[in-house]
């Protein structure tokens, strides 16, 4: 966690194609087995279907319930209806228990920013002229404030992110 007591919110973010999961699944991995706990947010601008219709979650919300909760030995799932698209900051209530969030996505919020560019599918960065892009991930030098890191190297990337965010395992 960070000096004020919650853990930072940082947001991969890259053109569609460009690796963006892959690249949080190898971060995610990465941190976990460095000991810290990750926590993780994918904004789907689209709306998405978590539920299964016909399993008895989903029938609690098609009668009506405006949250749903199943809860398991060894997990929680909830399906709330919201008013809005929810920034990473009103989700954070939802992270306690981590030293880091990790969210794919959020590309125009005003935070700190990982982004992965792949020169084969666009000829500049997605966040070339945002400041909160503090790292990128690309297969070619770029000439940008961040910090680059080839895309093989997530241990680096970790390395920085631990020390830039202070983050204590």
């Amino acid at each position: 966690m960070n000096e004020v007591n919650q853990p930072p919110i940082i947001s991969v973010v890259g053109y569609s194609g460009a690796g963006k999961t892959t690249l949080m699944e190898k971060l995610i991995h990465e941190m976990t087995r460095r000991g810290y706990r990750v926590g993780s947010i994918k904004h789907d601008v689209h709306g998405f279907e978590m539920d299964k219709p016909g399993k008895d979650s989903w029938r609690h919300k098609q009668a009506g319930a405006c949250t749903t909760l199943i809860s398991s030995p060894r997990q929680i799932g909830m399906v709330m209806d919201v008013d809005h698209d929810h920034n990473p900051d009103e989700l954070r209530k939802f992270f306690d228990h981590v030293h880091v969030i990790l969210t794919e996505g959020y590309k125009k919020q005003d935070r700190p920013k990982v982004e992965i560019f792949r020169s084969q599918i666009h000829d500049t960065p997605l966040c070339q002229s945002d400041d909160n892009v503090f790292a990128i991930m690309s297969d070619i030098p770029v000439g940008l404030k961040a910090r680059r890191f080839t895309l093989e190297d997530v241990t680096g990337l970790v390395d920085f992110i631990v020390e830039r965010f202070k983050l204590q395992g």
